[in-house]
C-alpha cells in the first residue's frame, strides 16, 4: 500500500507540473482527491491492515494528500499569475500613440432659434415655462373660449387620447397661459412657453403634425396692442435683421380681441412668389392678439383692471427664416450633409 501510495503522489505532481489551464487543474484535483479519487480508493483499503500498519499507512497517506494538495495551490496561483499578466498584456496601451480625434456636435438649427429667442425674452423680464405636452381639452380649448363646435376642437384637426374627448396632445402651448394665471394669480406676468405641439396637418414644405410652438404671455395695468406690436418687432428684427419686412393683418382667434396675424417676407424670393411661400411672397410666423376678456376672467383676473397680450409662434419656421431653409421637413430628417451646415 505504501508502494501504491508513494506512487500516486509522484503521479500527481508530475501531471500538477504539466497543467495549462484551471480545467486541467479541477479535473486532477478530482482524479485524485475527489470521493472517487485514486488516494481515496486506496484509503478505502486501510480496513484490512492491522491495528499495527493503519497508524503508519495513515500517516503515509496524509503527507501523500498534503503534497498533493499544496501542488495544487502553488499550481492554481501561478495559472492565476499568468492569467493577469496576459490579460495586461492584452490590454495594454501605448500612451505614446496619438488617439483619436473625437468629433463633438453642435446645437440643432431649431435649438440655435429657440435659444436667441429665450435669451431676448429673459432680457425683457419675461419667465420660462415648461408644461404637459398630454392635456385636458379643459385647459387646451375650453378655457381659452374655444367653443365646442369650434373647427380646431374636431377629430379631424386634433389628436385625441379619450374617447370622450377630454384628453389629448396639446395643439398648442396656449394652455401654459392659463397655467401661468392660476398660478401667479397678481400681474404683473410675462412668460414664455416652448415645446412641442400636435395637429393633423398634411406633411409638406410648411406644415408637420409634430412641431413646436412658442406662446408668450403678458399681463398688466395699461397693456396695449402698441406694446405687442413692439415686442414682436423687436422679436423679429433680432432673429433675421433690421432689415427684415414684417406685415400684421387683421384676424380671428376665440381667445384674442383684437387679433391679428404677423407674417415675414419670404426670405427665398423676397416677396417675387415662391414654392416655399406657396407663392404669397410672405410666410405667417405667428398669431397675436390682446388676451380676451373672458380668459383674464375665467384666470380670476379682472378685466376692468389688467390688460394683456399673447402670442404664439411656430419655431420651426423661425428657423426655417433665420437659417433661410427651404423646406421644413428637412428640419425632422436628421440628414448629417444638412445639419453639418450649421
Amino acid at each position: 500500500m505504501k508502494q501504491q501510495l508513494e506512487k500516486i503522489r509522484q503521479e500527481a505532481l508530475d501531471a500538477l507540473g504539466a497543467v495549462k489551464s484551471a480545467d486541467e487543474l479541477d479535473a486532477l484535483r478530482v482524479r485524485f482527491l475527489g470521493k472517487k479519487g485514486e488516494l481515496t480508493g486506496v484509503l478505502k483499503m486501510m480496513g484490512k491492515l492491522s491495528a499495527e500498519e493503519r497508524p503508519v499507512m495513515g500517516l503515509v497517506a496524509n503527507n501523500v494528500r498534503a503534497a498533493i494538495e499544496e501542488q495544487l495551490e502553488k499550481t492554481r496561483a501561478s495559472l492565476k499569475e499568468k492569467a493577469l499578466e496576459a490579460k495586461l498584456r492584452a490590454e495594454a496601451v501605448d500612451v505614446t500613440i496619438p488617439g483619436d480625434p473625437v468629433r463633438l456636435g453642435h446645437r440643432h438649427p431649431m435649438n440655435i432659434a429657440l435659444d436667441e429667442a429665450k435669451e431676448l425674452f429673459i432680457s425683457m423680464g419675461f419667465e420660462i415655462l415648461d408644461g404637459p405636452e398630454v392635456e385636458l381639452a379643459d385647459y387646451n380649448f375650453t378655457r381659452l373660449n374655444i367653443a365646442e363646435n369650434h373647427p380646431s376642437r374636431d377629430r379631424s384637426d386634433t389628436f385625441y387620447i379619450t374617447d370622450d374627448e377630454e384628453v389629448l396632445l396639446r395643439t398648442q402651448t396656449s394652455p401654459m397661459q392659463i397655467r401661468a394665471m392660476e398660478r401667479i394669480k397678481n400681474p404683473p406676468i410675462r412668460i414664455l412657453a416652448p415645446g412641442r405641439v400636435y395637429r393633423k396637418d398634411e406633411v409638406d414644405a410648411t406644415h408637420s403634425p409634430m412641431f413646436h410652438q412658442i406662446e408668450g404671455l403678458v399681463i398688466d395695468k395699461g397693456v396695449t396692442m402698441a406694446d405687442l406690436k413692439g415686442t414682436l418687432e423687436t422679436l423679429i428684427k433680432a432673429m433675421y435683421g433690421e432689415d427684415s419686412v414684417i406685415r400684421f393683418r387683421p384676424h380671428h382667434f376665440p381667445f384674442t380681441e383684437p387679433s391679428c396675424e404677423v407674417d415675414v417676407q419670404c426670405f427665398k424670393c423676397r416677396g417675387a412668389g415662391c414654392p416655399t411661400c406657396k407663392g404669397e411672397g410672405w410666410i405667417e410666423l405667428l398669431g397675436a392678439g390682446m388676451v380676451h376678456p373672458k380668459v383674464l376672467a375665467g384666470c380670476g383676473i379682472d378685466p376692468e383692471i389688467y390688460s394683456g397680450f399673447a402670442f404664439g409662434i411656430g419655431l420651426e419656421r423661425m428657423a426655417m427664416r433665420r437659417f433661410q431653409i427651404g423646406d421644413l421637413r428637412m428640419i425632422f430628417e436628421n440628414d448629417v450633409r444638412f445639419l453639418e451646415q450649421f
